[in-house]
């Protein structure tokens, strides 16, 4: 093997390419994006960079000067429109790349709402890239009004950003709770507790009928509740989908995500995939996981077993929230629980535990670090306290070790 390119320029592609060269690896490498810009972090966009806590110079993940010491050949704003499995090669909009080896990291994108409920109105912004963060931006003013379609964490984040900054917020979530498809009830109720506190206005089991351009920029939301809401953007979180229609078009297996093996291989034994783009196989079952845990440890095994380690990749999933001063840690997955624990910590610390049966699962700890840390050193060991014992504040969790 002698070329290696990689399809993505996010957090798994650029992980995938440093490890190979940590790894050893003396061939060509080349890391193509869609984006003119290096790559960067993406949690912090809707964040501390979205706040100007930090410059967009502090997002990159690397300098240039890196991938040019360690010779890997970043190409920025050129998107891959087929692959050419018979020849090995990649056709871009302006040439072509040869591949020995590739690697598919090409992430996932947010799901728009759709034309006919004013998703394609200027003010309505999706939150997944710089430039999206960099043209919403200018409308977080204080005294504003931004409603925020969803209430998965991606909405919750923006709601929080824009209370802090002053705005009149309004979030609404189509389904009966918010968080309903990640977090039990008890996490639902927490965040609702935490934003109502702040002054946003959370409305679940309200869909949006549609929007349109009012005079002035302003946009009209025609909630299922039969109001009318004046406001002067719209920010869309609902949920994103796996962008797998390269791999698709190319032949190769896709279900809800590259369908991969546990070495992070497609069905083509010279292409691989790893991030958010894959389906992968976790506990006997075929998964996608969605965070930056997962893109870069899966990149990173893919990464080895390019080079021959032959080592299967066991997902250990972990994600966060921060939300105003609360940190959201989570560990495992909750799939299939039908118990909560509750705890809780000192002061407003708080976590719950999830098990299936007398199995635990994972947890979700706010502002409670010891928790997690216990939690997910349990579920990594499979190990599973009783229920009721996490729900006891006298046990010292450092105990369960």
């Amino acid at each position: 093997m002698s070329n290696v390119v990689i399809v993505g320029a996010g957090q798994a592609g650029s992980s995938l390419a440093v490890k190979l060269r940590t790894l050893g690896f003396q061939g060509g490498v080349t890391l193509v994006g869609d984006e003119p810009v290096l790559p960067y972090q993406r949690p912090p966009l809707s964040k501390k960079y979205l706040m100007k806590d930090m410059a967009a110079d502090q997002l990159l993940l690397r300098p240039q000067r890196f991938y040019d010491e360690h010779g890997i050949l970043v190409v920025t704003g050129r998107r891959v429109a087929s692959i050419d499995r018979a020849a090995s090669r990649l056709l871009l909009e302006d040439g072509d790349l040869a591949y020995d080896q590739l690697a598919l990291t090409t992430g996932a994108s947010p799901r728009a709402l759709s034309a006919a409920l004013g998703g394609n109105l200027p003010g309505v912004h999706l939150v997944r890239t710089l430039a999206d963060v960099d043209r919403m931006a200018p409308m977080f003013k204080a005294g504003g009004r931004v409603l925020i379609v969803g209430g998965g964490y991606i909405g919750l984040e923006a709601a929080a950003v824009a209370s802090t900054l002053g705005l009149r917020v309004t979030l609404v979530e189509a389904t009966s709770r918010i968080l309903q498809r990640v977090a039990a009830p008890q996490t639902s109720d927490y965040f609702r507790a935490l934003h109502a506190g702040r002054g946003v206005e959370v409305l679940e089991a309200t869909g949006l009928l549609g929007m349109e351009a009012l005079p002035g920029g302003t946009i009209a939301a025609h909630l299922g509740d039969g109001r009318d809401l004046a406001v002067d953007f719209v920010i869309v979180g609902i949920g994103v989908a796996p962008n797998d229609a390269l791999a698709r078009s190319a032949g190769l297996a896709c279900d809800g995500g590259i369908v991969v093996d546990a070495e992070g291989r497609t069905g083509d034994p010279a292409i691989w995939a790893a991030g958010d783009c894959t389906r992968l196989p976790y506990r006997g079952e075929m998964i996608r996981l969605e965070s930056v845990q997962n893109a870069i440890d899966q990149a990173e095994a893919v990464a080895a077993n390019m080079l021959g380690v032959g080592r299967p990749y066991v997902p250990q999933p972990w994600f966060w929230s921060d939300q105003y001063d609360v940190k959201l840690q989570i560990a495992g997955l909750n799939a299939g629980y039908d118990h909560v624990a509750v705890r809780a910590g000192a002061g407003p610390a708080r976590s719950h535990w999830y098990f299936r049966g007398s199995e635990l699962l994972a947890i979700d700890a706010m502002n409670d670090p010891r928790a997690y840390m216990v939690g997910k050193r349990l579920i990594e060991a499979g190990r599973s306290p009783a229920p009721a014992q996490l729900s006891d504040p006298a046990l010292d969790l450092k105990a369960l070790l």
